[in-house]
């Protein structure tokens, strides 16, 4: 393995800077990097497996990265990809537990890889003299950087300003916890095994877990889903703890006419029809999103019908009212930087507003189709207020027939592990940062 890392990592470090490269030429991450690792078919698994940590650390800790390199440069880079090679670089050096010498070593001959024409001697000479500047003046650059926020918290000061007005008391803490890698939780389908009976079979594999509360189980240490017991056969999912609250304080019973309005990929679909049998439509605007759905409740054994359609439109709607409707609607996604480092870099302050816009759009419409006495449940991964309790009230201030239910009761449970105020779950080791408000028919 050191060997590899010595001679080979140049490979890791070019798909990673390939990746980066992309996401900010406005793709994201999760499309990016496989095709930059299409770019190199030859690679080993370690080097996939080495390139992919290094593509979400330097996004993770972008703001912080790019400081030092501008006080490293005299005048901008011109050629992007050799920026997104340095970027790499002075993550490993700053985060990464390779040798230093290997690092700058192998980033010199990535350099030499690089498919543009430029010269390449010219090139290979800046690296290996940032870098070693860097390494020489590392202490005095973070001197520099005290006062710098985007340094100190790797986002974007729009960001972190608005979580200072917001969060007074946990802005510094939410920051922080979507710079750390997330934790593995696992959705127990308790139709086919308790959740202590799995814990056991965990046990039993020598796979160290957590009861964190009713389906949910934290794993020590993250593993592929393919060692994941019982995940063919649908007896466990891969699903965020704060995610798996949805199910539960939707609390649907049997028969029930339930919709699941933006249900891709359908982790909450599948989560519902585990806890009962309900009449379930599971609608998204997006096709090929639908069949990831369909491939998951495949694997869970579970039916739904399945619609394509805007949640902002009646076209699909049949016109028979609903009892439940979840409206996992469309944000900023704030609440889960740490799943998906880029959002903090693709994201524009002006999106919230788009966002905040269409949702006041979709919740009106699902509101016409849920029964009187029916319940619906706003959900959102923001932690922006804007799109959470602010566009809740909005809609209250409008809609007469509508009124807020208390969830105090049902995150305050004492088995959970939950931080959360009024329905906003604050970023935390055990969960991602959703909001929930129940909304009752009237």
């Amino acid at each position: 393995m050191f060997k590899l890392r010595k001679f080979y990592l140049y490979i890791s470090q070019l798909i990673a800077a390939d990746a980066v490269h992309q996401v900010f030429s406005g793709r994201n991450l999760t499309l990016a990097l496989p095709a930059a690792l299409s770019l190199f078919p030859a690679a080993t698994p370690q080097q996939k497996g080495a390139a992919a940590d290094l593509s979400y650390g330097t996004l993770r800790f972008y703001g912080e990265i790019d400081t030092y390199l501008k006080q490293l440069l005299e005048k901008p880079l011109t050629d992007e990809r050799l920026h997104a090679v340095l970027l790499v670089a002075i993550y490993q050096l700053l985060h990464d537990k390779a040798d230093a010498f290997t690092v700058v070593n192998q980033a010199v001959h990535a350099v030499s890889q690089l498919k543009r024409p430029m010269a390449k001697s010219w090139a290979k000479g800046l690296v290996n003299a940032i870098l070693r500047n860097f390494l020489r003046q590392k202490d005095a650059l973070n001197a520099q950087s005290q006062t710098n926020e985007v340094a100190i918290y790797s986002y974007p000061q729009w960001w972190i300003n608005k979580l200072k007005t917001q969060y007074s008391e946990h802005w510094q803490n939410i920051l922080a916890v979507g710079n750390q890698h997330p934790p593995m939780t696992l959705r127990v389908n308790t139709h086919k095994i308790s959740a202590q009976d799995y814990l056991q079979l965990l046990a039993r594999q020598e796979i160290e877990a957590n009861h964190i509360g009713a389906q949910a189980v934290e794993l020590k240490k993250p593993i592929g889903v393919d060692k994941i017991p019982g995940f063919t056969d649908g007896v466990a999912s891969v699903q965020d703890y704060g995610a798996q609250l949805a199910a539960q304080l939707l609390d649907v019973q049997a028969n029930m006419r339930v919709l699941d309005a933006c249900c891709a990929p359908g982790g909450k679909t599948g989560h519902i029809l585990e806890l009962a049998e309900v009449q379930m439509t599971a609608l998204d605007s997006d096709e090929t999103r639908l069949q990831r759905v369909q491939s998951n409740l495949d694997r869970l054994n579970l039916k739904a019908s399945l619609l394509v359609g805007d949640a902002a439109s009646t076209d699909w709607y049949d016109g028979k009212p609903f009892d439940k409707i979840l409206a996992d609607v469309p944000c900023t996604a704030s609440g889960i930087v740490r799943r998906h480092v880029d959002i903090k870099w693709l994201r524009r302050e002006s999106d919230v507003a788009s966002f905040v816009a269409q949702q006041a759009k979709i919740l009106p419409n699902l509101w016409q189709m849920l029964a009187k006495g029916g319940q619906l449940l706003y959900v959102t991964c923001s932690v922006f207020d804007e799109e959470n309790q602010r566009q809740i009230d909005q809609f209250l201030r409008n809609h007469t027939d509508a009124s807020q239910l208390p969830l105090d009761a049902a995150l305050n449970n004492p088995q959970a592990n939950i931080t959360h105020i009024n329905g906003q779950l604050i970023p935390s080791n055990a969960h991602d940062g959703f909001f929930y408000a129940l909304l009752q028919k009237n």
